[in-house]
């Protein structure tokens, strides 16, 4: 008989990874309490379970670490910064990379230690943050609007503690939330693509079927519309639980059934789903759109460009504030006017987009930010 056993592996350096490994619960390997825990009846952890077995693998790892060194010398009194990753992981080359260029710079420019870790599953992110909470650090961050729930709990748990919750709103003095007016740059790359279609027919794979994806869908549609209000808009998404972010297969597959219906442009908003999309494109000699990160150098020649959403500029901001001690709870919103959201321009994409289309886009950005072009935030009560 098999027993899946979800027992985690870490890695650390400055990161922690989890992951799902298989035990046998009667081997020698568990002892008796441990061995206890899964039912011999039974193939599966429970779901509490599963989350306290997560927990206490997680604190094990940070303990460890402690008897291992101690506090190093070059660490001492500096703030200790700790980021927990989507699901995606911090190479996603989108959401979770941006996030990660973000510490990374704090941790160059300013006086702070930073930890990360990339749970693998969606168990593991209380764990993780807790972790990082019981050993006291200064700011933990959460990347992606699913570890919300999670964080206004461990929040309400070490309020003396500060939080940063990225795409989430958490109403607590000591957690920021970081937000961020995706429909704007959403606008402007649905310009860009209705302006370079010459089928009149363009695409848009969401990753998760949720309200902040359909968000970035309907700025992009509302975009493509001020250009041509009779272009066809396409529309699919990878699916409806977190494995939507990770699926390039899927993605592909989406991308190529919008091309082969005409569609000569397609805008990912997909995470690591999102490369398929860009596979496609180049496959088929048609173009699509990045998301989030500059993905411009991901397929040259094939992305057309990027709605950049400079979650990097964001991350820095926070611990920078955290670091001189002006860190404040509440929303911290990033759009056009602040340049928290753009579209990207560079040496592998600037032959595609001729400097007339620029110019356009460019005097929509200006009207967006004057408030003479209102773009439905499709996320707004």
């Amino acid at each position: 008989m098999l027993y899946p056993f979800a027992f985690f592996r870490y890695e650390f350096g400055d990161s922690l990874i989890l992951s799902a490994s298989v035990l046998n619960p009667q081997s020698s390997v568990l002892s008796p309490e441990w061995s206890s825990v899964l039912s011999p009846q039974s193939s599966v952890l429970s779901p509490m379970k599963t989350k306290l077995l997560a927990l206490l693998l997680v604190c094990l790892t940070f303990a460890g670490m402690a008897c291992q060194s101690g506090p190093k010398a070059d660490e001492s009194g500096k703030i200790k910064v700790g980021i927990v990753f989507d699901i995606g992981g911090k190479d996603d080359k989108s959401f979770n990379a941006a996030a990660n260029e973000g510490v990374k710079r704090a941790k160059k420019d300013l006086p702070i230690v930073l930890r990360d870790v990339e749970p693998g599953e969606p168990t593991s992110l209380e764990p993780s943050m807790r972790a990082f909470a019981e050993r006291g650090y200064d700011l933990i961050i959460g990347v992606g609007f699913a570890q919300a729930p999670i964080m206004e709990q461990v929040a309400k748990d070490y309020p003396n503690l500060k939080f940063a919750i990225i795409d989430g709103v958490i109403e607590l003095p000591n957690v920021a939330s970081l937000v961020f007016r995706e429909h704007e740059g959403c606008f402007l790359v649905g310009m860009i693509a209705a302006r370079t279609s010459k089928t009149g027919k363009v695409g848009f794979v969401g990753g998760m079927d949720i309200p902040l994806i359909r968000k970035f869908a309907k700025g992009y549609e509302e975009g493509a519309h001020y250009i041509d209000p009779k272009i066809e808009v396409k529309e699919n998404f990878v699916g409806y639980t977190d494995a939507a972010w990770n699926n390039p297969g899927k993605g592909k597959e989406l991308a190529k059934a919008q091309i082969d219906a005409g569609a000569d442009v397609v805008f990912q908003a997909a995470g690591n789903s999102g490369l398929g999309v860009f596979d496609a494109a180049q496959d088929t000699g048609k173009l699509a759109i990045g998301c989030d990160s500059n993905q411009n150098w991901v397929k040259p020649g094939r992305v057309l460009t990027s709605m950049v959403k400079r979650v990097d500029t964001a991350v820095y901001s926070i611990v920078k504030e955290t670091v001189e001690r002006k860190f404040s709870g509440g929303i911290h919103s990033y759009g056009l006017q602040n340049d928290g959201i753009a579209y990207a321009l560079d040496s592998y994409n600037e032959k595609l987009i001729p400097k007339t289309i620029l110019d356009e886009v460019e005097t929509a950005r200006t009207k967006i930010i004057k408030g003479e072009i209102k773009v439905t935030d499709a996320m707004a009560k």
